[in-house]
């Protein structure tokens, strides 16, 4: 059994320790912040015995050092975070990690970095997709270029539509302001936008998300619609994903 202890951590990132009842093996899923990853570790009763991060970012992989040297954990994580945090064990798109007996996909969504990976656990219904996407949106395009960003984002909507998305920040009511600019007409996305203005005037989270909703309201998973295209330009989904990216990025 694989349970997820979500947390909040930093001013807006999502902590994250994937728990296996059987082997009671722990992973952290990034390193945001050190001090509180132990600290909810220890509440929970349980010991970190591996780090799977997602990219290279400090709020992604700077507790790397602190987490390990407490309980000697494993690094895994893509090779661009060797040489700025540490790592033990490099993974590209198609490796398998495991926490326990239960297999973790690795995935290339790189676009926000170069190396960023999302891991994929199918047994469970979950990913863990870093800055790749979030609720209603997308990670900053700092590294990679629009068909990469589009690739790998075709890649996560070809999850099973059930798979919870587990994004490592608290953007959501930022970006439904953009994604109703971007997408007006889309009912689906009116109805969530309420729903996330109601969940944080009372200061509950949105994520983790579901796919399936992603694929109907999330502006930037949708750059390949007729609609959106016509709306914003391009000749291809690439090119239409730029855009939107390029209005959010001054919105």
């Amino acid at each position: 059994m694989i349970h997820v202890h979500q947390f909040p951590c930093l001013s807006d990132n999502y902590g994250y320790l994937v728990h296996d009842t059987e082997s009671h093996e722990t992973v952290a899923i990034d390193t945001p912040d050190a001090k509180a990853y132990l600290l909810e570790a220890e509440l929970k009763g349980w010991t970190i015995t591996q780090i799977w991060n997602t990219h290279w970012h400090p709020d992604h992989a700077g507790g790397n050092a602190a987490i390990q040297e407490a309980t000697g954990c494993t690094i895994t994580g893509p090779a661009e975070v060797a040489g700025k945090f540490p790592l033990d064990t490099t993974v590209a798109h198609g490796d398998v990690v495991t926490i326990g007996e239960t297999e973790a996909h690795v995935i290339d969504v790189s676009g926000h970095t170069n190396g960023h990976i999302a891991f994929h656990l199918p047994e469970a219904g979950i990913a863990f997709v870093g800055d790749s996407v979030f609720a209603l949106g997308c990670g900053r395009m700092f590294e990679g270029a629009p068909q990469q960003f589009w690739d790998s984002l075709s890649r996560i909507k070809a999850l099973p539509p059930e798979t919870l998305l587990y994004c490592a920040h608290e953007y959501t009511a930022s970006n439904a302001r953009f994604a109703l600019h971007a997408d007006p007409e889309n009912l689906a996305l009116q109805d969530y936008a309420d729903e996330i203005a109601a969940k944080r005037a009372k200061g509950e989270w949105t994520v983790p998300t579901t796919l399936r909703r992603e694929l109907a309201t999330n502006p930037f998973l949708r750059a390949d619609d007729p609609a959106l295209m016509a709306n914003w330009g391009g000749g291809t989904p690439a090119e239409t994903f730029a855009a939107l990216r390029a209005a959010k990025d001054s919105f």
